[in-house]
């Protein structure tokens, strides 16, 4: 089994879209969409994600289930239906982007980790600042990495989408603060920017307790080609 993820969106096409792309990165992962209103207008069923939210803890076996939601009113409906569930203690909300936040956390899923690392995965994305930038006012010298290393890209669309979210997904579960090419390699976003084509090389540095985990993850990543050859 694997953490379930459930999907609360205003729209259905959304959620069930949005739903669709993180599959093709986790397709071990038991993804639920719950969009839209009952009679499938713009809006949100507290009945609808109540159920998708019970589904996905009997799909879960034990493992535990993320919800991630769009917007107001979609979150507190997802608070209502996590208070109103038969194991709450169980269903984690994940303050993250809809689409970026989930591929994050179904692909941390996919690699087998837990509800809590799932709902930091999808939280590391899209809110953060971007590495390397530090508050107006407090500035201090950049510390030496703990680990690097240098990985030439060899799958041949280099860094997109999937690649991306296997590397954010992977790292925002390890104790350490990791750059590549001087972006957050927490960011999907961040990563996909680099635009780096294949035979590019990747920077990778880190500090911290996993420093040396999260340059080994992303050296396999690399080395695989991230299962796309």
């Amino acid at each position: 089994m694997t953490v379930g993820i459930v999907v609360v969106s205003h729209s259905s096409k959304i959620a069930e879209g949005a739903v669709e792309l993180a599959a093709q990165m986790a397709p071990d992962v038991e993804l639920v969409a719950a969009g839209g209103t009952d009679d499938e207008r713009i809006g949100t069923s507290l009945e609808k994600v109540l159920a998708a939210v019970e589904q996905s803890l009997i799909d879960a076996g034990g493992d535990g289930v993320v919800v991630l939601a769009d917007l107001g009113s979609a979150v507190m409906t997802a608070e209502s239906a996590i208070e109103f569930a038969s194991d709450p203690d169980a269903i984690l909300l994940a303050d993250a982007p809809l689409v970026e936040g989930l591929v994050a956390a179904a692909v941390a899923a996919q690699g087998g980790a837990g509800v809590e690392d799932v709902r930091k995965a999808a939280e590391a994305v899209g809110f953060g600042a971007s590495a390397g930038t530090e508050a107006p006012g407090s500035p201090r010298e950049p510390r030496e990495p703990d680990a690097a290393g240098d990985f030439e890209l060899i799958n041949p669309m280099g860094i997109h989408a999937r690649p991306a979210a296997k590397i954010a997904g992977g790292l925002s579960g390890l104790d350490a603060e990791v750059t590549i090419n001087d972006v957050d390699g927490t960011s999907m976003m961040a990563l996909m920017t680099l635009a780096a084509a294949q035979g590019a090389t990747l920077r990778v540095e880190a500090r911290g307790k996993d420093a040396g985990k999260a340059v080994q993850y992303v050296g396999r990543l690399v080395g695989e080609g991230f299962g796309e050859i």
